[in-house]
């Protein structure tokens, strides 16, 4: 397509875009169920049948929702910043915003994937991307707190993550942005992409028990922009599917100069097989880079962050055996397989036909080496028919991600007719179609990226939510719809408002984890190296400037409550241990004039906040997190006398 052509095809999308964002769509009026609300009601005291882990988008956090009540339970803080739970202000959570480049207080979070054993999610662990400054951050479901974030090096942007292997031994991240591989070389000219920019698919192995992560090997690819990725399962269990872009390895104006190509590509990589390779050291050592690992430590409530240096690279041009390119119709998003990892679908952008890849079909290809004529960078290219199940015929415009039921259906988003599109993988025919709104992004079938999903309920991610809500400003609120999907048509039966920009979730059965929530934290296996045993160990100490206060917080007061001696320009180190020994019983901190946030510590832990006085004067302190009928009475106060002032140290509460 020349580029005049495209700017007029574009146009024109346009325009059906904004009509289905400006007018409610054909349908919609007997889209929703008489019965949609009590099918989604939630009595008093019963609990969700599903937790829904969403990502948040730009806010950089994950939010966790019940189903089918739509019901918002906790914010997650994991790449972001957060006040309320003091993630990132507290210096037991500092260390796991840290970088290469330093301390980022922000992200962008798009994707999560559940932890899985044999294909089927666990309940041990969430992951999630940030596409910003790339990094893979592990959330521990006992806890419903980030334990873990790693950097990944020789990336730019980290879109394509992150997809787990069948038994979650690796989690995939590709960079979205091609760049040049770190180090001093990596200042060459922009317009040099085509030699000097290079992709890299990231394995980074998950321990079975702990969860760590380590990044055990890089694929070094041709410059492609990752979108999505779906790892093999059940008979193509050991394979990679990652979604490529920009073919044409343009460098300016992608949205013209990336759609020339009529097709672009789905990347197969036989992943096995690379770490077969990886493991007789036929990778490459590469020591110029930097990148942090940080991990939080559930015993001392603290956060540890150290700079690694090396990562193994292998690039798959020097292998014949490890990546293969099967064209797939412009700009594809999502490459989705089927619950039995028969069937990989492709899903372009800009194509009006969903193609679908059979496993089967796409090894004896390679097995007949079945490819066109000339590799791509080194890499060989299948024929398109030679992989091809089929094409489901005019489905829709704007496809972009697929998901699975557990009767042999698929349902895909399409961004531009606004709409979900129930399909039959193997007939290819098209079942039902039902609005949404507006211009649907990803989509979510509870267990939908399993080996055997749940079924019943799917939830559109929206990105555009006219007349949905009442207004709120100039920003509309983003919004989830929930379609009961257990019959032969899809029932629209709520909407829902979701933090941030929704992109993809995972829901878990609530009876596959919510027995497992922690309640408390055994104080007496509290190894924060400044904790409290108690009131009668409650005090400040100095040392030069820097002023520690161990502090105890229960219902209603805090030990001490009257500090006195406190210079002005002292480095304070507030030392917070709740010693309460009951569930949902949290206490805050603050003071004022805090250049940072509250603290909010759990039953059992010690928290720190650091605090630098800028004045002389009386400063209040208080509990921030509502505790008992006296809540109001859980105060105290600091005195801040001049630099060098002769006033005692000394701190109590209740007698002198």
């Amino acid at each position: 397509m020349k580029p005049k052509q495209y700017l007029l095809w574009m146009a024109a999308a346009t325009a059906v875009s904004l009509s289905f964002s400006a007018c409610r769509p054909k349908g919609a009026g007997s889209a929703v169920s008489g019965n949609a609300a009590q099918r989604t009601y939630v009595p008093p005291g019963q609990y969700d049948e599903f937790y829904t882990f969403t990502s948040g988008g730009f806010s950089g956090q994950m939010s966790v929702y019940g189903l089918p009540s739509g019901r918002l339970f906790r914010v997650i803080p994991v790449f972001s910043v957060d006040p309320e739970k003091a993630w990132g202000f507290s210096e037991e959570t500092k260390p796991m915003l840290m970088t290469s480049h330093g301390f980022v207080p922000w992200d962008d979070l798009h994707h999560i994937e559940s932890s899985f054993t044999d294909g089927m999610p666990d309940g041990k662990w969430i992951f999630a991307n940030s596409n910003n400054t790339p990094r893979l951050a592990r959330i521990d479901l006992t806890t419903y707190r980030t334990s873990e974030i790693i950097e990944i090096p020789n990336t730019g942007g980290n879109h394509c993550s992150p997809f787990t292997t069948e038994n979650s031994e690796y989690v995939i991240a590709a960079t979205r942005f091609s760049v040049p591989p770190d180090g001093p070389a990596s200042d060459v000219p922009i317009d040099s992409y085509k030699e000097n920019f290079k992709g890299h698919i990231s394995f980074v192995s998950v321990d079975k028990e702990t969860g760590e992560f380590d990044i055990a090997f890089q694929l070094k690819t041709p410059g492609l922009n990752f979108d999505l990725s779906s790892a093999g399962k059940g008979v193509s269990n050991g394979w990679l599917f990652i979604s490529c872009y920009n073919s044409e390895q343009s460098h300016t104006l992608l949205e013209v100069n990336a759609s020339q190509n009529d097709k672009d590509f789905i990347m197969a990589i036989n992943w096995k097989k690379a770490e077969e390779y990886f493991k007789a050291g036929k990778g490459t050592k590469q020591t110029n880079v930097r990148y942090a690992h940080n991990k939080y430590d559930e015993h001392t409530h603290t956060a540890t962050h150290e700079i690694k240096t090396e990562v193994t690279v292998l690039d798959v041009a020097d292998f014949d055996d490890l990546a293969y390119l099967i064209p797939c119709p412009k700009s594809p998003h999502g490459a989705d397989v089927s619950p039995t990892g028969e069937y990989i679908v492709g899903s372009g952008k800009l194509a009006a036909l969903i193609p679908v890849f059979s496993f089967e079909k796409l090894q004896n290809a390679i097995g007949n080496s079945d490819f066109e004529s000339e590799r791509y960078d080194g890499i060989p290219v299948m024929k398109y028919e030679s992989a091809l199940h089929g094409e489901v015929e005019k489905p829709g415009l704007g496809p972009l991600h697929t998901e699975f039921d557990d009767k042999g259906n698929a349902y895909t988003s399409f961004f531009v007719s606004s709409e979900v599109v129930k399909w039959d993988i193997k007939t290819l025919e098209v079942l039902d179609r039902q609005p949404t709104y507006y211009s649907v992004g990803h989509l979510m079938v509870a267990g939908g990226n399993s080996k055997k999903p749940y079924g019943k309920y799917l939830v559109a991610y929206n990105k555009i939510t006219k007349d949905r809500f009442l207004p709120t400003g100039p920003e509309l609120a983003h919004s989830a719809q929930l379609f009961d999907i257990s019959g032969d048509k899809m029932e629209l039966l709520l909407d829902f408002p979701t933090i941030g920009e929704p992109h993809y979730a995972q829901s878990l059965p609530a009876d596959l984890i919510k027995d497992k929530s922690l309640k408390i934290y055994d104080i007496n296996n509290n190894n924060h190296p400044f904790k409290t045993n108690g009131e009668a160990e409650a005090r400040v100490e100095r040392d030069g400037n820097i002023v520690r206060v161990y502090m105890t917080t229960i219902r209603s007061h805090l030990t001490p409550d009257v500090i006195e001696g406190i210079h002005q320009g002292d480095e304070v180190y507030f030392h917070i241990t709740n010693i309460e020994q009951d569930w949902d019983m949290p206490h805050g901190f603050a003071i004022k004039g805090a250049g940072n946030s509250e603290l909010l510590v759990m039953p059992g832990e010690t928290q720190t906040i650091k605090w630098v006085p800028d004045r002389v004067g009386i400063f209040p302190f208080y509990c921030t997190d509502f505790c008992s009928a006296l809540h109001q009475e859980m105060s105290g106060y600091v005195r801040v006398s001049p630099k060098g002032s002769n006033v005692a140290l000394t701190s109590y509460t209740g007698n002198k």
